[in-house]
């Protein structure tokens, strides 16, 4: 693989971690916010919304191996 193969690579590796941590802390976020008995609240369901499009591209990224 040549240079630009790697660093494109490495970038989409970047990406695939970025998105898998940040699925992990918006529903750390959630259980934090329903033990509050706070999921009626704006947050709670911006973060339902956030949480359900990163599941759908990890999803998307495991189905590609990334």
């Amino acid at each position: 693989m040549d240079e630009d193969g790697r660093e494109r690579l490495e970038r989409y590796d970047a990406f695939a971690r970025e998105v898998r941590d940040e699925l992990f802390a918006t529903c750390a976020r959630m259980e934090d916010l329903a033990g509050q008995n706070k999921v009626k609240t704006a947050t709670y369901r911006q973060l339902f919304a956030a949480r359900i499009t990163l599941k759908d591209i990890c999803r998307r990224l495991d189905e590609h191996g990334l």
